[in-house]
Formats: structure tokens, C-alpha cells, sequence
């Protein structure tokens, strides 16, 4: 099938609107099949794709579904940002509060137009944190190459799970980043036999300076992500456990790999049922095709 009115959104841009994930954004169609709704990614020349359902939820939530060339996600948090950033588009408001149900939860969001673009903000929720198996963790350090040489000296790989899990593996620094060149058939297998949606490979913020990540999710058909933003968001949640804070906030830089500079923020804070985080990024949407 056609999709007439497909949006293509340039999602968590650097600050001086550069970059950013591509993400094809369109209104949902109830005649669709899955396949059809997979498709689209690929036609428009994006790794993800949003689809705006109709009506909402009981719960007030503005329904959204997402997907790659191979598979629906249960989120999706560049795409929630392109997403949000076309609902604002289609309204004459300067800010819009709103509220989204995606993969079976319903959360807060947040748009609004600054001058590089539309800034986005969504409540990821709880993050739950949990340590690799041994043979999990040599699986995946193998998998992406790394040496010992390679990972950082005083931070360890954690499994992150705002509902999908993800391996975060630590770097000693940006020059370890750019190096990784992990085998994707390997990457793929390891990520299917323990679960995970995909490896995010980072080296932490350090002062002032951002941190950097690249992400792998060859296991649902990306090989690497521009931005995964709710895996930034993981990121802040685990930074949070390991330093005993009550609240951080940091900014990653993703993307340069590719071509397509990147930047997400994020902050995590403690509450009584446990680390939850926020997760935001801006938007330059592109015209519609």
C-alpha cells in the first residue's frame, strides 16, 4: 500500500540543529498489515518509522507505534521525539503537553518550538538495572571486538531495561569508540540468545563534556543508530546507581560515525519505586512527501 503523507523528522540534532536520527513519521492506517507498516522505513530511507494512531487510549494517551525493516518496537525514544515534534506542527501552539501510549504504557510529553527546531521531552519511567552473567558479558565483548584494552577501568557493563533490555558497555574513551567494529552475524546471536535488544557502547560524561555513545541493534535490523535516545536515558539511570546522587543529568553525543551528528539529554532521578528517568532531544522536522 501507499503512504500518501510521510513525514521525515531529523531527531535529537546537536544544538545548532545539525545531524539527528532520520525518522519517517505518518498517520496510521487501519487497513495496514505489519509488513506494510515495515516497509515504510525502508522506502523513506530511515531506520525507524512512527505511526500516529487515531483517537486515544482510555487513559488519555495519544496511541504511537513503531517500527523498523524487521520488526515493531515496544519504544522507541528518537521516534517518540519525532513523533511528538510533527504533533506540534499540525497545531498553531507554541508548547504541547500531551500524553503517549506506546508498547502497552502511557507516558508524559512535553513539545515545544525554539528557534534550531522543536525541543521534545518524554518520561521514560522506571529503569531497572541489573549485572551481566559472565558468559553474557564475554559473548557481547567478544561480539563487538573489544579488547581488554578497550573497556573502561572502573565502570562495568550493565543490562538496562526501561522495558526492552540493553547491554551498556563502557570504553575507556572516544578513540576505543571509534574503534569498535563489532561482527554483526555474532552481535546478532548473542543479542538473540540473552534477550537484549542491542549493545550501547559509551564513554561517560566527564566534567562539562558530554559523553559519547554509538549503538548496535543488528537483532532487530539496525546495525548501528544514529541516536538511541532511551538508551541515553538508561545510561543516566545507570550513572545515578553507581554514584549514589539523588539526580543526574547529561548530554551524549551520538551519530558522528555516520555522518549524522547526534545529541540526546537525559536525567534520572531517585523515587520511593526506584530510578526513573527523563529523556529529551530536538527536532527539525523536514517537509512532508
Amino acid at each position: 500500500m501507499s503512504w500518501p503523507d510521510v513525514t521525515v523528522v531529523d531527531a535529537c540534532v546537536r544544538r545548532d540543529g545539525r545531524g539527528g536520527s532520520p525518522t519517517s513519521v505518518t498517520d496510521d492506517d487501519a487497513a495496514a498489515t505489519d509488513a506494510d507498516r515495515r516497509a515504510v522505513a525502508a522506502a523513506a530511507g530511515t531506520s525507524h518509522a512512527a505511526f500516529l494512531g487515531p483517537g486515544r487510549t482510555p487513559d488519555g494517551g495519544w496511541p504511537v507505534r513503531f517500527f523498523t525493516a524487521t520488526a515493531e518496537l515496544s519504544g522507541c525514544g528518537h521516534g517518540t521525539v519525532a513523533a511528538q515534534a510533527v504533533r506540534l506542527t499540525r497545531t498553531a501552539l507554541g508548547e504541547l503537553n500531551d500524553r503517549q501510549h506506546t508498547g502497552g504504557r502511557t507516558f508524559d510529553t512535553v513539545a515545544i518550538r525554539r528557534p534550531a527546531g522543536i525541543e521534545v521531552w518524554f518520561d521514560q519511567g522506571l529503569v531497572a538495572l541489573s549485572h551481566p552473567a559472565p558468559d553474557e558479558r564475554a559473548a557481547i565483548v567478544a561480539a563487538l571486538g573489544l579488547t581488554p584494552d578497550d573497556l573502561h577501568p572502573t565502570d562495568a557493563p550493565r543490562i538496562a531495561a526501561p522495558g526492552a533490555p540493553r547491554v551498556l558497555v563502557p570504553v575507556h574513551d572516544r578513540s576505543a569508540l571509534l574503534r569498535v567494529h563489532p561482527h554483526l552475524g555474532r552481535l546478532t546471536a548473542a543479542c538473540q540468545r540473552y534477550g537484549l535488544l542491542g549493545c550501547f557502547v559509551y564513554v561517560p560524561p566527564v566534567g562539562d563534556r558530554p559523553g559519547a555513545a554509538r549503538m548496535f541493534a543488528p537483532a532487530i535490523g539496525v546495525d548501528e543508530d544514529v541516536a538511541n535516545a532511551n538508551s541515553t536515558g538508561c545510561l543516566a539511570a545507570h550513572l545515578l546507581d553507581t554514584t549514589g546522587a539523588q539526580t543526574v543529568a547529561i548530554e551524549v553525543e551520538q551519530g558522528d560515525t555516520l555522518g549524522r551528528p547526534a545529541s540526546v539529554l537525559a536525567s534520572a532521578r531517585r523515587g520511593p519505586a526506584g530510578i526513573t528517568t527523563r529523556v529529551g532531544g530536538l527536532a527539525v522536522v523536514r517537509d512532508g512527501h
